[in-house]
Protein backbone atom coordinates (compact mmCIF):
# COMPACT_ATOMS: atom_id res chain seq x y z
CA UNK A 1 0.00 0.00 0.00
CA UNK A 2 1.40 3.65 -0.26
CA UNK A 3 2.47 5.90 2.21
CA UNK A 4 0.22 8.52 3.60
CA UNK A 5 1.90 12.29 3.57
CA UNK A 6 2.68 13.58 6.78
CA UNK A 7 0.50 16.30 6.06
CA UNK A 8 -2.27 13.79 6.67
CA UNK A 9 -1.49 12.92 10.58
CA UNK A 10 -1.34 16.79 11.89
CA UNK A 11 -1.09 15.97 15.20
CA UNK A 12 2.27 14.60 14.75
CA UNK A 13 3.86 17.36 12.92
CA UNK A 14 5.26 19.17 15.83
CA UNK A 15 6.92 16.32 17.08
CA UNK A 16 8.46 15.60 13.36
CA UNK A 17 9.55 18.89 13.20
CA UNK A 18 11.43 18.64 16.41
CA UNK A 19 13.39 15.47 15.22
CA UNK A 20 13.74 17.39 11.30
CA UNK A 21 16.10 19.85 13.55
CA UNK A 22 17.43 17.42 15.33
CA UNK A 23 18.28 15.46 12.52
CA UNK A 24 19.84 18.46 10.43
CA UNK A 25 22.34 19.18 13.20
CA UNK A 26 23.53 16.05 12.98
CA UNK A 27 23.88 16.17 9.12
CA UNK A 28 26.96 17.08 8.59
CA UNK A 29 28.43 13.78 10.73
CA UNK A 30 25.70 11.21 10.03
CA UNK A 31 26.10 9.18 6.21
CA UNK A 32 22.27 8.16 6.93
CA UNK A 33 21.09 11.55 6.28
CA UNK A 34 22.28 11.32 3.19
CA UNK A 35 21.55 7.94 2.01
CA UNK A 36 18.05 9.04 2.86
CA UNK A 37 17.93 11.50 -0.31
CA UNK A 38 19.02 8.39 -2.14
CA UNK A 39 15.66 6.76 -1.03
CA UNK A 40 14.19 10.03 -2.69
CA UNK A 41 16.02 8.94 -5.46
CA UNK A 42 13.74 6.57 -5.75
CA UNK A 43 11.28 9.31 -6.55
CA UNK A 44 13.59 11.21 -8.93
CA UNK A 45 12.39 14.44 -8.63
CA UNK A 46 12.27 14.39 -4.72
CA UNK A 47 15.86 13.79 -4.49
CA UNK A 48 16.83 17.37 -6.05
CA UNK A 49 14.82 18.77 -3.79
CA UNK A 50 16.87 16.94 -1.14
CA UNK A 51 20.18 18.85 -1.90
CA UNK A 52 19.47 20.91 1.13
CA UNK A 53 19.99 18.40 3.10
CA UNK A 54 17.42 19.40 5.65
CA UNK A 55 15.54 16.73 2.82
CA UNK A 56 17.41 14.09 4.76
CA UNK A 57 15.54 14.09 7.54
CA UNK A 58 12.63 13.82 5.34
CA UNK A 59 14.40 10.90 3.92
CA UNK A 60 14.32 9.19 7.04
CA UNK A 61 10.45 9.19 6.45
CA UNK A 62 11.66 7.83 3.09
CA UNK A 63 12.68 4.54 4.76
CA UNK A 64 9.24 3.98 5.37
CA UNK A 65 8.74 4.55 1.58
CA UNK A 66 10.80 1.24 1.40
CA UNK A 67 6.91 -0.17 1.42
CA UNK A 68 5.62 1.91 -1.41
CA UNK A 69 7.84 1.13 -3.58
CA UNK A 70 5.17 2.77 -6.07
CA UNK A 71 7.00 6.14 -6.03
CA UNK A 72 4.35 7.80 -3.76
CA UNK A 73 6.62 8.40 -1.03
CA UNK A 74 8.06 11.24 -3.17
CA UNK A 75 5.36 13.05 -2.39
CA UNK A 76 6.38 12.80 1.72
CA UNK A 77 9.62 13.74 0.33
CA UNK A 78 7.56 17.50 -0.35
CA UNK A 79 6.71 17.70 2.96
CA UNK A 80 10.66 17.35 3.82
CA UNK A 81 10.76 20.52 2.10
CA UNK A 82 9.92 21.61 5.31
CA UNK A 83 12.69 20.80 6.58
CA UNK A 84 14.12 24.10 4.68
CA UNK A 85 14.06 25.78 7.98
CA UNK A 86 17.67 24.92 9.10
CA UNK A 87 18.60 27.77 7.36
CA UNK A 88 22.13 26.99 9.16
CA UNK A 89 22.91 24.14 7.94
CA UNK A 90 22.54 24.78 4.43
CA UNK A 91 25.63 25.70 3.65
CA UNK A 92 27.11 22.45 5.31
CA UNK A 93 24.85 20.26 4.27
CA UNK A 94 24.83 21.59 0.51
CA UNK A 95 27.96 18.56 0.13
CA UNK A 96 25.61 16.31 1.87
CA UNK A 97 22.89 17.30 -0.86
CA UNK A 98 25.40 16.17 -3.36
CA UNK A 99 25.92 13.06 -1.70
CA UNK A 100 22.35 12.61 -2.26
CA UNK A 101 22.40 13.03 -5.57
CA UNK A 102 24.67 10.25 -5.19
CA UNK A 103 22.58 8.33 -2.96
CA UNK A 104 20.01 8.15 -6.20
CA UNK A 105 23.22 6.53 -7.61
CA UNK A 106 23.26 3.59 -5.08
CA UNK A 107 26.49 5.20 -3.89
CA UNK A 108 24.97 6.54 -0.50
CA UNK A 109 24.42 2.66 -0.04
CA UNK A 110 27.08 3.74 2.64
CA UNK A 111 24.18 4.45 4.61
CA UNK A 112 23.18 0.98 5.07
CA UNK A 113 19.62 1.69 5.57
CA UNK A 114 19.75 4.33 2.70
CA UNK A 115 20.85 2.02 0.58
CA UNK A 116 17.66 -0.78 1.87
CA UNK A 117 15.58 2.44 0.21
CA UNK A 118 17.82 1.78 -2.81
CA UNK A 119 16.59 -2.04 -3.19
CA UNK A 120 13.30 -0.52 -2.53
CA UNK A 121 13.89 1.86 -5.19
CA UNK A 122 15.04 -1.24 -7.33
CA UNK A 123 11.59 -2.94 -6.52
CA UNK A 124 9.86 0.26 -8.27
CA UNK A 125 11.60 -0.73 -11.50
CA UNK A 126 10.36 -4.54 -10.69
CA UNK A 127 7.14 -2.48 -11.31
CA UNK A 128 8.07 -1.70 -14.66
CA UNK A 129 8.48 -5.45 -15.16
CA UNK A 130 5.11 -5.62 -14.30
CA UNK A 131 4.44 -3.12 -17.25
CA UNK A 132 6.31 -5.73 -19.55
CA UNK A 133 3.42 -7.73 -18.19
CA UNK A 134 1.42 -5.75 -20.15
CA UNK A 135 3.32 -7.15 -23.08
CA UNK A 136 1.90 -10.37 -21.96
CA UNK A 137 -1.70 -8.10 -22.74
CA UNK A 138 -0.53 -8.26 -26.53
CA UNK A 139 -0.31 -11.81 -25.67
CA UNK A 140 -4.33 -10.90 -26.47
CA UNK A 141 -3.38 -10.92 -29.75
CA UNK A 142 -2.82 -14.48 -29.72
CA UNK A 143 -6.35 -14.79 -29.54
CA UNK A 144 -6.50 -13.09 -32.85
CA UNK A 145 -4.42 -16.11 -34.03
CA UNK A 146 -7.38 -17.76 -33.05
CA UNK A 147 -8.61 -16.53 -36.24
CA UNK A 148 -5.56 -18.40 -37.57
CA UNK A 149 -7.72 -21.16 -36.89
CA UNK A 150 -10.50 -20.22 -38.50
CA UNK A 151 -8.34 -19.97 -41.44
CA UNK A 152 -7.60 -23.69 -41.21
CA UNK A 153 -11.44 -24.12 -41.71
CA UNK A 154 -11.36 -22.13 -44.96
CA UNK A 155 -9.03 -24.94 -45.86
CA UNK A 156 -11.32 -27.56 -44.96
CA UNK A 157 -13.38 -25.30 -47.23
CA UNK A 158 -10.88 -25.97 -50.08
CA UNK A 159 -12.00 -29.72 -49.45
CA UNK A 160 -15.06 -28.87 -50.68
CA UNK A 161 -14.31 -27.84 -53.30
CA UNK A 162 -12.44 -30.68 -54.37
CA UNK A 163 -15.35 -32.40 -53.48
CA UNK A 164 -17.33 -30.92 -56.41
CA UNK A 165 -15.37 -33.03 -58.59
CA UNK A 166 -16.07 -36.02 -57.00
CA UNK A 167 -18.80 -38.72 -57.18
CA UNK A 168 -21.85 -36.62 -56.13
CA UNK A 169 -20.39 -33.45 -55.64
CA UNK A 170 -21.05 -32.23 -59.42
CA UNK A 171 -24.37 -32.76 -58.40
CA UNK A 172 -24.89 -28.91 -57.99
CA UNK A 173 -22.22 -27.94 -60.27
CA UNK A 174 -22.85 -25.82 -63.54
CA UNK A 175 -20.61 -28.48 -65.96
CA UNK A 176 -21.01 -29.12 -69.88
CA UNK A 177 -21.41 -26.39 -72.80
CA UNK A 178 -23.75 -24.57 -70.90
CA UNK A 179 -20.61 -23.84 -68.41
CA UNK A 180 -17.92 -23.42 -70.82
CA UNK A 181 -15.97 -24.03 -74.12
CA UNK A 182 -19.41 -22.32 -75.73
CA UNK A 183 -19.52 -18.73 -76.66
CA UNK A 184 -22.28 -17.46 -78.54
CA UNK A 185 -22.41 -13.29 -78.94
CA UNK A 186 -19.83 -12.80 -76.53
CA UNK A 187 -21.62 -14.90 -73.71
CA UNK A 188 -19.46 -17.85 -72.55
CA UNK A 189 -21.11 -19.22 -69.46
CA UNK A 190 -24.94 -19.31 -67.87
CA UNK A 191 -25.61 -17.55 -64.93
CA UNK A 192 -29.54 -17.18 -64.88
CA UNK A 193 -30.81 -13.98 -62.56
CA UNK A 194 -27.46 -13.85 -60.80
CA UNK A 195 -27.82 -12.25 -57.49
CA UNK A 196 -31.12 -10.70 -58.24
CA UNK A 197 -33.31 -10.80 -54.99
CA UNK A 198 -35.91 -13.77 -55.23
CA UNK A 199 -38.94 -13.26 -55.93
CA UNK A 200 -41.82 -16.03 -54.98
CA UNK A 201 -44.72 -16.90 -57.07
CA UNK A 202 -48.02 -19.50 -56.83
CA UNK A 203 -50.08 -18.75 -59.78
CA UNK A 204 -50.12 -18.81 -63.27
CA UNK A 205 -50.47 -15.24 -63.79
CA UNK A 206 -47.37 -13.90 -61.23
CA UNK A 207 -45.24 -16.43 -62.93
CA UNK A 208 -46.48 -15.10 -66.32
CA UNK A 209 -45.52 -11.65 -65.22
CA UNK A 210 -42.10 -11.96 -63.97
CA UNK A 211 -40.67 -14.30 -66.66
CA UNK A 212 -41.23 -12.15 -69.31
CA UNK A 213 -38.41 -9.73 -70.83
CA UNK A 214 -34.67 -9.68 -70.34
CA UNK A 215 -34.33 -8.61 -67.06
CA UNK A 216 -32.41 -10.29 -64.64
CA UNK A 217 -34.79 -11.88 -61.87
CA UNK A 218 -34.44 -15.55 -59.59
CA UNK A 219 -38.01 -16.61 -59.50
CA UNK A 220 -39.13 -19.41 -56.75
CA UNK A 221 -42.74 -21.29 -57.64
CA UNK A 222 -44.61 -22.44 -55.02
CA UNK A 223 -46.89 -25.13 -55.36
CA UNK A 224 -48.97 -26.27 -58.28
CA UNK A 225 -49.13 -24.16 -61.68
CA UNK A 226 -50.58 -24.83 -64.90
CA UNK A 227 -50.44 -23.41 -68.23
CA UNK A 228 -48.40 -22.06 -71.58
CA UNK A 229 -45.60 -20.31 -70.67
CA UNK A 230 -42.39 -18.02 -72.45
CA UNK A 231 -39.56 -17.65 -70.74
CA UNK A 232 -37.32 -14.64 -71.40
CA UNK A 233 -33.59 -14.27 -70.76
CA UNK A 234 -31.66 -14.11 -67.54
CA UNK A 235 -33.93 -16.14 -65.21
CA UNK A 236 -33.75 -18.45 -63.08
CA UNK A 237 -36.34 -20.39 -61.84
CA UNK A 238 -36.33 -22.49 -58.94
CA UNK A 239 -38.73 -24.68 -57.43
CA UNK A 240 -39.54 -24.98 -53.98
CA UNK A 241 -40.28 -28.61 -52.39
CA UNK A 242 -43.40 -29.70 -54.20
CA UNK A 243 -43.12 -27.47 -57.25
CA UNK A 244 -45.31 -28.45 -59.88
CA UNK A 245 -45.92 -26.90 -63.58
CA UNK A 246 -48.78 -28.26 -65.61
CA UNK A 247 -48.25 -27.23 -69.49
CA UNK A 248 -45.30 -26.09 -71.58
CA UNK A 249 -42.02 -24.10 -71.21
CA UNK A 250 -40.40 -22.34 -74.08
CA UNK A 251 -37.42 -20.72 -74.32
CA UNK A 252 -37.49 -19.02 -78.00
CA UNK A 253 -34.66 -17.40 -78.69
CA UNK A 254 -33.75 -17.27 -75.18
CA UNK A 255 -30.58 -16.17 -73.73
CA UNK A 256 -29.36 -17.66 -70.15
CA UNK A 257 -31.70 -19.30 -68.68
CA UNK A 258 -31.62 -21.68 -65.75
CA UNK A 259 -34.70 -24.25 -64.68
CA UNK A 260 -33.71 -26.23 -61.42
CA UNK A 261 -35.78 -28.29 -58.99
CA UNK A 262 -38.92 -28.27 -60.73
CA UNK A 263 -41.54 -31.14 -61.74
CA UNK A 264 -42.82 -30.65 -65.38
CA UNK A 265 -45.64 -32.27 -66.43
CA UNK A 266 -46.43 -32.21 -70.04
CA UNK A 267 -50.33 -32.14 -71.73
CA UNK A 268 -50.30 -35.72 -72.20
CA UNK A 269 -51.65 -35.37 -75.86
CA UNK A 270 -54.92 -33.57 -74.31
CA UNK A 271 -53.99 -30.23 -76.60
CA UNK A 272 -54.42 -32.69 -80.30
CA UNK A 273 -58.02 -34.02 -81.34
CA UNK A 274 -58.54 -37.75 -79.95
CA UNK A 275 -57.81 -39.72 -83.81
CA UNK A 276 -54.99 -37.26 -83.98
CA UNK A 277 -51.32 -37.95 -83.19
CA UNK A 278 -49.39 -36.80 -80.31
CA UNK A 279 -46.57 -35.21 -82.03
CA UNK A 280 -48.61 -32.55 -83.18
CA UNK A 281 -49.13 -31.43 -79.78
CA UNK A 282 -46.60 -29.45 -77.24
CA UNK A 283 -43.62 -30.68 -75.55
CA UNK A 284 -42.98 -30.42 -72.35
CA UNK A 285 -40.06 -28.00 -72.73
CA UNK A 286 -39.23 -26.47 -75.90
CA UNK A 287 -35.56 -24.83 -76.44
CA UNK A 288 -35.82 -23.19 -79.71
CA UNK A 289 -34.73 -20.70 -82.73
CA UNK A 290 -31.18 -19.69 -81.39
CA UNK A 291 -31.59 -19.86 -78.04
CA UNK A 292 -28.48 -20.40 -76.03
CA UNK A 293 -26.88 -20.73 -73.00
CA UNK A 294 -29.59 -22.86 -71.04
CA UNK A 295 -29.20 -25.08 -68.08
CA UNK A 296 -31.92 -27.45 -67.24
CA UNK A 297 -30.75 -28.97 -63.80
CA UNK A 298 -32.74 -31.54 -61.51
CA UNK A 299 -36.06 -31.77 -63.04
CA UNK A 300 -38.35 -34.66 -63.69
CA UNK A 301 -40.27 -34.07 -66.93
CA UNK A 302 -42.93 -36.63 -68.12
CA UNK A 303 -45.62 -36.55 -70.20
CA UNK A 304 -44.89 -34.33 -73.42
CA UNK A 305 -47.16 -34.63 -75.83
CA UNK A 306 -44.47 -34.29 -78.68
CA UNK A 307 -41.54 -34.66 -76.69
CA UNK A 308 -40.31 -34.27 -73.03
CA UNK A 309 -37.57 -31.64 -73.86
CA UNK A 310 -36.77 -31.06 -77.69
CA UNK A 311 -33.74 -28.22 -78.59
CA UNK A 312 -33.71 -27.20 -82.13
CA UNK A 313 -33.43 -24.65 -84.70
CA UNK A 314 -30.03 -23.61 -84.01
CA UNK A 315 -30.11 -23.50 -80.48
CA UNK A 316 -26.32 -23.98 -78.48
CA UNK A 317 -24.70 -23.98 -75.27
CA UNK A 318 -27.48 -26.06 -73.52
CA UNK A 319 -26.85 -28.52 -70.46
CA UNK A 320 -29.19 -31.28 -69.11
CA UNK A 321 -27.92 -32.79 -65.73
CA UNK A 322 -29.50 -34.48 -63.15
CA UNK A 323 -32.89 -35.21 -64.64
CA UNK A 324 -35.37 -37.67 -65.30
CA UNK A 325 -37.72 -38.26 -68.20
CA UNK A 326 -40.69 -40.21 -68.79
CA UNK A 327 -44.17 -40.96 -68.98
CA UNK A 328 -46.72 -41.94 -66.78
CA UNK A 329 -48.54 -45.31 -67.50
CA UNK A 330 -51.86 -44.42 -68.41
CA UNK A 331 -50.63 -41.82 -70.97
CA UNK A 332 -52.70 -42.93 -73.87
CA UNK A 333 -55.86 -44.25 -72.28
CA UNK A 334 -58.50 -43.44 -74.32
CA UNK A 335 -56.52 -41.93 -77.39
CA UNK A 336 -56.75 -44.04 -80.70
CA UNK A 337 -53.82 -41.72 -81.96
CA UNK A 338 -49.90 -42.58 -81.83
CA UNK A 339 -49.10 -42.33 -78.42
CA UNK A 340 -45.51 -41.17 -79.84
CA UNK A 341 -43.61 -41.69 -75.89
CA UNK A 342 -40.57 -40.34 -77.96
CA UNK A 343 -38.46 -38.11 -75.31
CA UNK A 344 -36.08 -35.56 -76.68
CA UNK A 345 -34.84 -34.47 -79.96
CA UNK A 346 -31.81 -32.54 -80.26
CA UNK A 347 -32.31 -31.02 -84.14
CA UNK A 348 -35.73 -31.08 -85.35
CA UNK A 349 -35.25 -32.24 -89.24
CA UNK A 350 -32.49 -33.29 -91.64
CA UNK A 351 -32.93 -30.73 -94.04
CA UNK A 352 -32.27 -28.31 -91.04
CA UNK A 353 -28.46 -28.63 -92.36
CA UNK A 354 -27.70 -24.64 -90.47
CA UNK A 355 -28.03 -26.48 -87.43
CA UNK A 356 -24.58 -27.25 -88.15
CA UNK A 357 -21.90 -25.56 -85.56
CA UNK A 358 -24.87 -25.14 -83.35
CA UNK A 359 -26.72 -27.70 -81.08
CA UNK A 360 -23.87 -28.11 -78.48
CA UNK A 361 -25.55 -30.05 -75.63
CA UNK A 362 -24.67 -32.27 -72.70
CA UNK A 363 -26.47 -34.73 -71.10
CA UNK A 364 -25.18 -36.14 -67.72
CA UNK A 365 -26.37 -38.04 -65.13
CA UNK A 366 -29.94 -37.77 -66.57
CA UNK A 367 -32.69 -41.12 -66.30
CA UNK A 368 -34.75 -42.18 -68.97
CA UNK A 369 -37.41 -44.34 -66.90
CA UNK A 370 -40.43 -46.17 -67.62
CA UNK A 371 -42.18 -45.91 -70.92
CA UNK A 372 -40.15 -44.37 -72.80
CA UNK A 373 -39.69 -45.94 -76.45
CA UNK A 374 -37.44 -43.60 -78.50
CA UNK A 375 -35.40 -40.47 -78.60
CA UNK A 376 -32.62 -40.68 -75.24
CA UNK A 377 -32.01 -38.57 -77.28
CA UNK A 378 -31.89 -38.56 -81.23
CA UNK A 379 -29.38 -36.12 -82.47
CA UNK A 380 -28.73 -34.50 -85.45
CA UNK A 381 -25.68 -31.90 -86.69
CA UNK A 382 -25.05 -31.34 -83.18
CA UNK A 383 -21.69 -32.10 -81.03
CA UNK A 384 -23.51 -33.78 -77.71
CA UNK A 385 -21.68 -35.58 -75.01
CA UNK A 386 -23.55 -37.88 -72.90
CA UNK A 387 -22.47 -39.34 -69.79
CA UNK A 388 -22.92 -41.07 -66.62
CA UNK A 389 -26.35 -41.28 -67.26
CA UNK A 390 -28.75 -44.64 -66.79
CA UNK A 391 -31.28 -46.17 -69.25
CA UNK A 392 -33.88 -48.19 -67.80
CA UNK A 393 -36.49 -47.72 -70.65
CA UNK A 394 -37.51 -51.91 -71.00
CA UNK A 395 -39.75 -52.06 -73.83
CA UNK A 396 -37.94 -49.37 -75.37
CA UNK A 397 -37.20 -49.43 -79.49
CA UNK A 398 -34.12 -47.38 -79.55
CA UNK A 399 -32.31 -45.66 -76.91
CA UNK A 400 -29.39 -43.01 -78.07
CA UNK A 401 -30.53 -42.31 -82.20
CA UNK A 402 -27.20 -41.27 -84.10
CA UNK A 403 -28.68 -39.28 -86.96
CA UNK A 404 -27.61 -37.25 -89.86
CA UNK A 405 -24.24 -35.62 -89.27
CA UNK A 406 -24.37 -36.54 -85.64
CA UNK A 407 -21.40 -35.75 -83.92
CA UNK A 408 -21.88 -37.96 -80.20
CA UNK A 409 -19.16 -39.08 -77.12
CA UNK A 410 -20.62 -41.59 -74.91
CA UNK A 411 -18.90 -42.14 -71.67
CA UNK A 412 -19.68 -44.82 -68.63
CA UNK A 413 -23.28 -44.83 -69.27
CA UNK A 414 -25.46 -47.56 -67.88
CA UNK A 415 -28.07 -49.62 -70.18
CA UNK A 416 -30.11 -51.76 -67.94
CA UNK A 417 -32.81 -54.19 -70.11
CA UNK A 418 -33.12 -51.99 -72.80
CA UNK A 419 -32.82 -52.63 -77.03
CA UNK A 420 -30.26 -51.20 -79.22
CA UNK A 421 -28.66 -48.85 -76.46
CA UNK A 422 -26.59 -46.98 -79.80
CA UNK A 423 -28.49 -46.83 -82.57
CA UNK A 424 -25.64 -46.20 -85.19
CA UNK A 425 -26.86 -47.29 -88.36
CA UNK A 426 -31.16 -46.62 -88.85
CA UNK A 427 -31.26 -42.78 -88.88
CA UNK A 428 -27.55 -41.61 -89.56
CA UNK A 429 -25.60 -40.62 -93.07
CA UNK A 430 -22.19 -40.63 -93.81
CA UNK A 431 -21.07 -37.95 -91.66
CA UNK A 432 -22.35 -39.40 -88.67
CA UNK A 433 -19.96 -39.79 -85.58
CA UNK A 434 -20.47 -41.56 -82.33
CA UNK A 435 -18.34 -43.29 -80.15
CA UNK A 436 -18.93 -45.21 -77.06
CA UNK A 437 -16.15 -45.19 -73.85
CA UNK A 438 -16.38 -47.13 -71.01
CA UNK A 439 -20.56 -47.80 -70.83
CA UNK A 440 -21.71 -50.86 -69.47
CA UNK A 441 -24.76 -52.87 -70.65
CA UNK A 442 -26.57 -55.30 -68.76
CA UNK A 443 -29.18 -57.46 -70.21
CA UNK A 444 -29.39 -55.08 -73.32
CA UNK A 445 -29.88 -56.51 -76.71
CA UNK A 446 -29.12 -54.61 -79.94
CA UNK A 447 -26.36 -51.93 -81.60
CA UNK A 448 -23.77 -51.15 -79.29
CA UNK A 449 -21.09 -50.56 -81.97
CA UNK A 450 -19.43 -46.88 -82.70
CA UNK A 451 -19.55 -45.28 -85.99
CA UNK A 452 -16.28 -43.82 -87.22
CA UNK A 453 -13.84 -42.49 -85.00
CA UNK A 454 -13.21 -38.11 -85.17
CA UNK A 455 -15.33 -37.72 -82.20
CA UNK A 456 -15.04 -34.06 -80.67
CA UNK A 457 -13.62 -33.29 -77.97
CA UNK A 458 -15.57 -31.35 -74.98
CA UNK A 459 -14.11 -27.52 -74.80
CA UNK A 460 -15.12 -28.21 -71.09
CA UNK A 461 -13.39 -29.86 -67.85
CA UNK A 462 -15.15 -33.01 -66.57
CA UNK A 463 -14.56 -35.66 -63.94
CA UNK A 464 -16.31 -39.27 -65.21
CA UNK A 465 -17.80 -41.62 -62.59
CA UNK A 466 -16.95 -45.06 -62.04
CA UNK A 467 -19.90 -46.69 -64.00
CA UNK A 468 -20.54 -49.34 -61.54
CA UNK A 469 -21.73 -46.49 -59.46
CA UNK A 470 -24.17 -44.34 -62.08
CA UNK A 471 -26.89 -46.50 -61.87
CA UNK A 472 -27.49 -46.15 -57.54
CA UNK A 473 -26.51 -42.58 -57.30
CA UNK A 474 -29.07 -41.24 -60.73
CA UNK A 475 -31.40 -43.44 -59.30
CA UNK A 476 -31.17 -41.36 -55.92
CA UNK A 477 -30.42 -37.93 -57.28
CA UNK A 478 -32.16 -37.29 -60.31
CA UNK A 479 -34.97 -35.07 -60.38
CA UNK A 480 -35.72 -32.16 -58.08
CA UNK A 481 -33.90 -31.92 -54.48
Amino acid sequence: MALRPLSAFPRLVPYCLALTVALAACAQTDDGGTGQPGSGGTNGTAGTKGSGGTSAAGGTTGAAGTTGAAGTTGTTGVAGTTGTTGTAGKAGNGTAGTTGSAGTSGAAGTTGKAGTSGTAGTTGSAGTTGKAGTSGAAGTNGVAGTTGKAGTSGAAGTTGAAGTTGTTGSSDKLIGWAAAGCTVSGISTTTGGGNATPVTVNSASAFTSDIGGTGAKVIQVSGSISGDFNIGSNKTIIGLSGAKITGNLTMNGSVNVILQNLTIVGLNCSDVPSNGDCQDGEDAITVEHSAHHIWIDHLDISDGSDGNLDITDLSDCVTVSWTKLHYSANRASGYTGEVHHFSDLVGASDSDTDDAGHLRVTWHHDWWATNVVERMPRVRFGDVHVFNSLYTATGDDHCVEVGDSANILMENNVFVGVKDPIDSTDYSNSASIVVSKGDVYTSTSGQTANKGSAVFTPGYTYTLDAAGSVQSEVESGAGPQ
